[in-house]
């Protein structure tokens, strides 16, 4: 896979990361299987485009639903401003989650819904990246995993127990993908889509963003 911005849709490609992101309408009823992305003030837009996208790419619209304890707009890194789909209570069962990071990470980190809820689905197929990682760190989540992920939070996530550290990398440990923070969350991304819409959905998906690989 590469990570050259070069090789991604101009809808991504863009200095100031990708598209606004549309999550403000209401999640509406769904049948297929839903992604929850936790957002919070401060989120990387980026690295939430390309989950948003992956998933509506290989599931359509309402792939993925934003949820946060709050409906109130949030601002991100960027300062774009967007409004999360649900709150916890009125989320429907997740098959999967995927959790950006970016400069809010370490206080929505520290949010007890959030972690609890975080805790309560240790076991779906998952995507992390960047400060991201802090999020199911907080939460206790990351015990006995092996992780890859930023290599300035390489002592932080020591601190959460965690079997081995591989800095800079993007790690594979059972249902968990955890990658660096900016365009590596395309490939936390499509780990969730394979295993959710398949390996072929993936792939299509990583082609029509000009992926080499899932």
């Amino acid at each position: 896979m590469t990570d050259d911005p070069a090789a991604l849709p101009d809808s991504l490609n863009r200095a100031d990361g990708p598209a606004p992101i549309d999550s403000t309408g209401p999640a509406g009823a769904r049948d297929g299987p839903v992604v929850a992305i936790p957002v919070y003030a401060g989120v990387s837009e980026l690295e939430l485009g390309l989950m948003v996208t992956v998933c509506r790419l290989c599931g359509g619209e309402g792939a993925t639903l934003t949820v946060n304890r709050s409906r109130a707009s949030i601002v991100t890194a960027g300062g774009l401003v967007t409004t999360p789909h649900v709150l916890y209570a009125a989320l429907p069962e997740p098959v999967a989650l995927l959790i950006p990071g970016g400069p809010g990470a370490a206080k929505a980190a520290r949010d007890p819904l959030l972690r609890a809820f975080l805790a309560t689905h240790a076991d779906v197929p998952s995507g992390a990246s960047g400060s991201g990682l802090l999020l199911p760190g907080e939460a206790g989540t990351l015990h006995g995993r092996r992780v890859g992920g930023p290599a300035d939070l390489a002592d932080t996530l020591w601190g959460y127990g965690v079997a081995e550290v591989e800095p800079g990398a993007t790690v594979l440990d059972g249902p968990l993908c955890s990658t660096p923070g900016g365009f590596p969350a395309l490939h936390a991304a499509l780990h969730v889509a394979g295993l959710v819409w398949g390996a072929e959905a993936a792939q299509d998906a990583a082609r029509r963003l000009g992926s080499t690989s899932t």
